[in-house]
C-alpha cells in the first residue's frame, strides 16, 4: 500500500488517483504521519455495496437483523408481502406531508 501525505495528495491528486486505479492498491493518506483516510479503487458495479458498508446506520440495521435471525425472530417473505398488501394505500395528499 502506498502512503502519501495530505500535502502531497493536494499537490498531486491526479497522479495519486491514477496510481491507485492502475495498480488496484489503496493509497493511505497521512497528516503528520498519522493515517487519516484511504484512497481506494472502486468497481462501479460494487459502488452501492461499498457506500452502504461504510454507513453507520446500515451497519446498525445489519447487526440488528443478524441478532434477530440468531434469535429465530424471522418471518417468511410471503408473510411480509401479505402484511404489506393488507395495509391500506395512503392517499396522495397524505403522502405529501
Amino acid at each position: 500500500m502506498t502512503t502519501v501525505s495530505i500535502r502531497d495528495l493536494a499537490r498531486n491528486a491526479s497522479a495519486v488517483v491514477r496510481d491507485v486505479v492502475r495498480t488496484g492498491r489503496p493509497a493511505l493518506v497521512t497528516r503528520h504521519g498519522a493515517p487519516m483516510v484511504a484512497v481506494v479503487p472502486i468497481d462501479e458495479t460494487e459502488l452501492e455495496d461499498f457506500i452502504l458498508s461504510k454507513s453507520p446506520a446500515f451497519a446498525a440495521d445489519l447487526a440488528a437483523a443478524e441478532k434477530a435471525l440468531a434469535a429465530g425472530k424471522t418471518r417468511s417473505a410471503s408473510e411480509v408481502f401479505d402484511e404489506l398488501e393488507a395495509k391500506p394505500a395512503r392517499s396522495k395528499r397524505a403522502s405529501r406531508r
